[in-house]
């Protein structure tokens, strides 16, 4: 009977950890992808967190009046930032839909040159809003769809590609790429240069699409980084099927100087 009752008991208690277990990876899947969305993680109320490529999330509730003019800000008072190490695109993608979904405006976006990005950039934006959950929550969507807009993000020992799609461009992407609010925005992007001049080509030839800028070291929009990018719109369907072939061609360019390029993340494409 001993014996009987100690088995029935472990038998209780491993069936209790497997159910902990279980609501435990339950919990963790449903999390969000930023790694902090709380000012209590680091004792500090302008932190909001951090998400991939070394970007972090930042609030400030009201802007010392001193700076308002030197940061140009306008009329706002209360502001988002964010800012990244590796990764442009991903991050001007991400507040593109923060402030579709938010009583926010995009301020300025600035395009770094950050050597840790290898060939290429890294991000300050500051959003402007009347009220500062309103900031926070913008940085907080686009520190949690981060993630999604480094799915087509490539790389190798060589260097990298970027390309990013959208049917509905916003006010995000029209200050810093002169995207028109409303209709289908690409961007092909390589580093070396070279590799990104072909995906341009390529991408113009694959479907009926409209240039809207080609930046490259010498020629403005790269901060002197070692890229070549396009952008450009037209129907949804032509600008997605540009991007998919310059991605196709892209990949087995940066893939002939060294190993196969990946995605970082989930591509979305």
């Amino acid at each position: 009977m001993d014996q009987q009752l100690i088995e029935k008991v472990m038998k209780q208690v491993s069936d209790e950890l497997a159910a902990t277990k279980t609501a435990s990876a339950s919990a963790s899947s449903t999390a969000p992808a930023c790694d902090a969305c709380c000012g209590d993680s680091v004792g500090l109320t302008e932190f909001v967190g951090t998400a991939i490529g070394d970007t972090i999330g930042l609030v400030i509730a009201s802007v010392d009046p001193m700076l308002t003019d030197v940061m140009k800000l306008g009329n706002y008072r209360s502001i988002g930032i964010i800012g990244g190490r590796t990764g442009a695109g991903p991050q001007i993608m991400a507040v593109d839909e923060a402030v579709k979904a938010t009583n926010t405006q995009v301020i300025s976006v600035e395009l770094p040159r950050d050597t840790k990005g290898g060939a290429g950039h890294g991000s300050l934006i500051i959003i402007g809003a009347e009220d500062v959950s309103d900031a926070r929550r913008a940085v907080e969507i686009a520190l949690n769809v981060l993630p999604k807009y480094f799915g087509d993000v490539y790389g190798n020992e060589a260097g990298h590609l970027e390309f990013q799609y959208t049917a509905r461009a916003s006010y995000c992407l029209e200050k810093a790429m002169g995207a028109t609010r409303g209709r289908a925005w690409g961007m092909t992007c390589a580093g070396p240069a070279a590799i990104g001049a072909i995906l341009a080509d390529t991408a113009v030839k694959a479907a009926n699409v409209e240039v809207i800028g080609y930046s490259s070291p010498g020629n403005g929009g790269t901060s002197y980084s070692n890229e070549c990018i396009l952008t450009f719109t037209g129907d949804s369907g032509a600008v997605r099927q540009a991007v998919r072939a310059a991605i196709e061609v892209g990949k087995k360019l940066l893939g002939s100087l060294g190993g196969e390029p990946e995605s970082t993340t989930t591509p979305y494409i």
